[in-house]
Parts: structure tokens; sequence; C-alpha cells
């Protein structure tokens, strides 16, 4: 089992954390995810995440993907843990029939694209979200979320966003989905 530790922060200068990332990490390609939430009685918040991803390497080598999610979340102190179970689908339209015929229903849905970087075992993301604007997503894999490894992983996880540049003030403890929902509504 593996389990998500991670935190977000709002950035204001993206092309100086940009360059930061660059010296820390090891480039790894450009992003764009599109994802859309699936809610029901059998399934409350968080719901269901369906994700069209698609990447673009350093080389140029492209790549798409459907990916199905749903997670045990949890926050501390401005952290997530998350117990994610992610698989992947073969067809995004047919699965999404399926889940409207188990009787979900679409929700939120949020777009980011950005790039992704790999800082010594903590993966490092510089997304622009719509709606929203720049953040910075710094997550760790661990094994298991107890008290031990979550407090030396929100260490590593402060220590690398503070070298970006990014200071404590800007994270973000909510959720994309709380703060896409409390945008005012368009007509």
């Amino acid at each position: 089992m593996a389990f998500e530790i991670e935190l977000k922060a709002w950035v204001d200068e993206p092309e100086k954390v940009k360059a930061a990332l660059s010296e820390l990490g090891v480039y790894r390609g450009e992003y764009r995810k599109d994802d859309a939430y699936w809610y029901g009685a059998a399934l409350p918040k968080p719901g269901l995440r369906v994700r069209r991803e698609e990447r673009v390497s350093p080389s140029g080598e492209k790549s798409a993907a459907v990916l199905a999610a749903f997670k045990t979340k949890e926050r501390r102190g401005g952290i997530e843990v998350n117990d994610e179970k992610e698989f992947e689908v073969s067809g995004a339209a047919v699965f999404e029939e399926l889940l409207a015929r188990l009787g979900l229903a679409a929700g939120n849905r949020k777009t980011k694209r950005g790039r992704l970087w790999d800082c010594g075992g903590i993966t490092a993301e510089l997304s622009d979200v719509d709606g929203l604007g720049c953040f910075v997503e710094l997550e760790i894999i661990a094994c298991d979320c107890d008290t031990e490894t979550v407090a030396g992983a929100r260490t590593r996880l402060l220590e690398l966003l503070a070298r970006t540049g990014v200071g404590e003030d800007k994270i973000e403890a909510r959720y994309y989905t709380e703060l896409l929902a409390d945008l005012p509504r368009r007509r």
C-alpha cells in the first residue's frame, strides 16, 4: 500500500519557481490533466476522479491515458495524507457512461497544465489550474502514514518548498475541489 503525502502552495512568481525546480531536480516534461469528479449515494465525496492525462517528455515523446482514482483523504497541518487507489481505463466515454448507469453524477471539473520534476524522491509539479491560478505541488509516496513517517515527509516537503522561494504562508490546505466550488458561478 502506498500513501501520498503532499502539499500545494500558491505561486506568485512562476518563472522563479520553475528556475529553482530546474536547478533542484530532473525535468520530466509537461502535462495536461482534465479531471471530472463523480459522486453518488454509494460513493460520496471525495468520490471518483476520472482523469484524461496527456504528457510530453523532455525529448518530445507524447503519451496519453485515462485514469480513474478514489481516495481516502486526510489533512494534517496543511499537509495532505491520501490513500489513493488508481487504475487505467481504456475509454473515458464508455467508463463515464457506466458510472452514470450506476447512478453516479458528474460534479466538479478541473484542468491543470504544467511541468513536472523529480527532486530526489519528491515529485514537484508547477501547475496552472484553470480558474484558480498557479501552484507548486510537492508529493512524497510513502509505504505508510504513521505519525513519524508523515512528520519526516512534512519536513522534507517544507525544505523543498523553501528552496523554491515559496513561503509557508502560501500553503493552501483546501483541496482544489473546495477552491473551485467557492468560485462564483459563471453564466
